[in-house]
């Protein structure tokens, strides 16, 4: 492990912009897009891990601490983002707070 690798990760919903972000230090990396449908679905639908920051399981922690901060505050997830989705399908125990993806999830993307 390099010292680029011992740096502080933070993840921070921002919910002014329906997103998660992920942090190196105080440098902005990635972030993770949602849109809250109703009052309890959470669809996550983009998720981004800038080029200089690749390779180092940002993706992975910005996702399950998406995810659970969600869960938390009482939301289910709907996983349409393609990295997400394969997340999930190795971590099952958010399986009892997922939801399919329906026609009126990919609706209220548009």
């Amino acid at each position: 492990m390099n010292d680029q690798d011992q740096h502080e990760v933070t993840v921070r919903d921002n919910p002014d912009e329906s997103r998660f972000d992920v942090f190196v230090e105080d440098t902005h990396a990635g972030f993770s897009v949602y849109k809250t449908v109703g009052e309890t679905q959470r669809i996550f639908h983009h998720t981004v891990v800038f080029d200089e920051f690749k390779g180092r399981g940002l993706a992975a922690i910005l996702t399950r601490t998406a995810l659970s901060t969600s869960i938390q505050a009482g939301h289910r997830i709907v996983a349409v983002c393609p990295y997400v989705k394969k997340w999930l399908s190795t971590h099952h125990d958010f399986d009892d707070a997922t939801d399919p993806v329906r026609r009126e999830h990919l609706r209220a993307l548009r």
